[in-house]
């Protein structure tokens, strides 16, 4: 399976004057005055930006791989993007990770355009979850729409629930790796990768 299951038809999204009143009750919560100045359009705010921190539920991941190219002339090589930068948020402290991804795939018979398989990360970051789901979500949706010969996704990034709470870690990364294909069964193709994200 490669997307994460969407909220239930039977369980209706709250409106936008209810997530902003969620929003004053956390300020409350904090021992604040969600009525000071400072803080009197801080829930239009807040959900205006929750709009865009989680916009990656607004949009199905597989679709965006759907228009693939043939003429590849006879490319039989590594298509790799390297260095992309993302935001996403945990689901456990709805706190940000940030980070870049390498990912890769061998084709097989098609291609699809770089700027998709970079789209394609920010659906998934642009979600709530771990950072190992997103790794093995991004692979996995590669490897289902363009069935290439292999596919491998490297995730580095910085947690803020470990940074800027409980441990304080703040020079800490968190690596996650998804090796498909050739990239897990060759060990030709995965040091071959793994040179050239280095």
């Amino acid at each position: 399976m490669t997307t994460q299951k969407p909220i239930p038809n039977a369980r209706k999204k709250p409106s936008r004057e209810e997530a902003e009143a969620a929003v004053r009750t956390l300020i409350s919560w904090a021992n604040d005055d969600p009525d000071r100045e400072g803080l009197i359009e801080t829930p239009k705010r807040v959900v205006k930006a929750y709009e865009e921190f989680f916009s990656g539920y607004n949009h199905n991941p597989e679709q965006i791989l759907s228009k693939t190219f043939e003429e590849i002339e006879e490319y039989d090589d590594i298509v790799l993007l390297k260095n992309l930068n993302f935001e996403s948020h945990c689901e456990h402290h709805m706190v940000p990770i940030i980070g870049k991804a390498n990912i890769a795939y061998l084709p097989d018979k098609k291609i699809v355009g770089i700027s998709k398989i970079a789209r394609l990360l920010d659906i998934f970051a642009k979600r709530l979850q771990t950072q190992e789901t997103m790794t093995s979500l991004i692979a996995n949706t590669i490897n289902n729409v363009l069935a290439p010969k292999g596919v491998a996704v490297v995730i580095d990034a910085e947690h803020q629930c470990m940074s800027t709470r409980g441990v304080y870690k703040t020079t800490s990364s968190t690596v996650t790796c998804s090796l498909l294909g050739v990239f897990k069964t060759d060990s030709r193709y995965e040091k071959k990768f793994f040179n050239l994200i280095k």
